[in-house]
């Protein structure tokens, strides 16, 4: 092994002990977390005053609502016992229950629950069954519990919801205090029958035709799951033409994000992760996914913010669109962004030099995950260019993997990202 791969692997291994002394700080400094107690609720006095005074005739407030995915749970029946007792213990009118599909992944069951007069709406399942649930009660006020159980629950860690106790997270979904967020929402363009011959040829296609067959827990049976294509280029563009696209309902959907969108290198990393993997050690599946992309091509788009004009010309690893900071592992990759400010704070991160870029780029991470914003280091090998706007379109050269909180939506040339404020109401700890 060469003196630059040894410096490398030093640098990667250094990189990672940071990372974990980083999370640990962060974790020991953290402000302890608010009782879970929703005002109004048995043990507070002027909660209960005001509740003396309300007028008799006034209608009490609809039961909740669970959605559930009942692929994320081992025991569905003792959740289900959980959740009414603890509603029960609270004073709530008993829960009303709607299981996901494969085929309806809760933006159905979550508009059921709507029109049933619930008062709060529960997402239990993963980050698919959450965004679901997120668009149908998006202006709603309705506000959304979480009972997280899937592999990232990427909204779930940046609300320090309690995830290590399922008794927990049923009374914060339930007694936790409401808070309004923004929301992310992404739109791609159509794909030309050129681009669908390439897309098709690739070793990395995907199988998911959308993110609504991917929340589910089961990927898509697309076109692209076709084991014997042709190999030669012009006949590859014949078999895209010939081949009925993918029927989608409306084209011009929009995709819920409530943490992170983006393309290009994480999008790839989400598609190569194996379901098993997850299944077995969690969002560490997504890393040793993430390996295999490490020196993968770059993206080179354009990038306009705001419908600004022409935008910028950049070459990047992935290009990302944040709602929120933190990912799994305490990594703060977005150390400006927040819930609720209004913003979507976009990231073009690249990295030069193989191991030792992607080193580099980790040293990064760390650093201002603890604060320290100002690299000292003269000579960087992984960069990340922060800019921040309410809308943002990228135009790629090539077709890319696109992604929204961890489930793939597909290819696509023309990504539409923007920012609703406060659209959504959450109950947190």
């Amino acid at each position: 092994m060469a003196w630059e791969q040894w410096l490398a692997v030093v640098a990667l291994l250094l990189a990672v002990v940071a990372l974990i002394a980083g999370a640990l700080a962060w974790r020991a400094v953290r402000p302890a977390r608010a009782g879970t107690r929703r005002p109004g609720t048995a043990g507070d006095g002027a909660a209960e005053e005001a509740t003396e005074d309300q007028p008799a005739d006034e209608e009490p407030p609809g039961p909740p609502a669970v959605v559930l995915n009942p692929s994320k749970v081992r025991d569905v029946e003792g959740l289900r016992d959980l959740v009414n007792q603890t509603a029960g213990e609270v004073g709530l009118a008993e829960p009303l229950w709607f299981e996901t599909t494969v085929e309806d992944p809760g933006l159905g069951q979550a508009r059921e629950a709507l029109a049933a007069g619930a008062s709060l709406v529960i997402a239990a399942g993963g980050d698919g069954t959450v965004r679901a649930v997120a668009e149908a009660l998006a202006g709603s006020e309705v506000p959304m519990g979480l009972v997280p159980l899937g592999t990232g629950n990427l909204l779930a860690r940046n609300l320090e919801i309690p995830l290590g106790s399922q008794r927990e997270m049923v009374s914060t979904a339930l007694t936790g205090r409401d808070r309004p967020i923004d929301m992310g929402w992404l739109r791609t363009e159509p794909l030309s029958a050129e681009d669908e011959a390439k897309v098709a040829g690739r070793a990395d296609a995907s199988t998911a035709k959308s993110a609504d067959a991917t929340g589910s827990g089961a990927a898509a049976e697309g076109r692209y799951l076709d084991s014997a294509l042709p190999e030669d280029e012009e006949e590859l563009r014949a078999h895209a033409a010939e081949t009925p696209q993918v029927p989608v309902e409306d084209p011009d959907k929009e995709h819920v994000f409530l943490v992170i969108g983006g393309l290009g290198f994480d999008a790839a990393m989400v598609a190569g992760a194996d379901d098993e993997l997850k299944a077995r050690i969690g969002w560490l599946a997504y890393f040793l996914a993430g390996v295999k992309h490490l020196t993968g091509r770059k993206i080179r788009a354009t990038v306009e913010l705001g419908g600004s004009g022409p935008g910028d010309t950049i070459t990047a690893r992935t290009i990302l669109f944040a709602n929120v900071g933190r990912l799994p592992g305490g990594v703060v990759l977005f150390p400006d962004a927040q819930l609720d400010d209004g913003w979507l704070d976009v990231a073009a991160i690249d990295t030069r030099g193989g191991l030792i870029g992607w080193a580099d780029l980790l040293r990064k991470v760390v650093l201002q995950g603890i604060g320290v914003r100002r690299d000292l280091v003269p000579y960087a090998t992984g960069t990340i260019e922060f800019r921040r706007s309410q809308e943002v379109v990228v135009r790629t050269e090539e077709p890319e993997h696109v992604q929204v909180d961890g489930d793939l939506i597909g290819y696509a040339r023309v990504v539409r990202a923007r920012v609703e404020e406060r659209a959504l109401v959450v109950r947190t700890a």
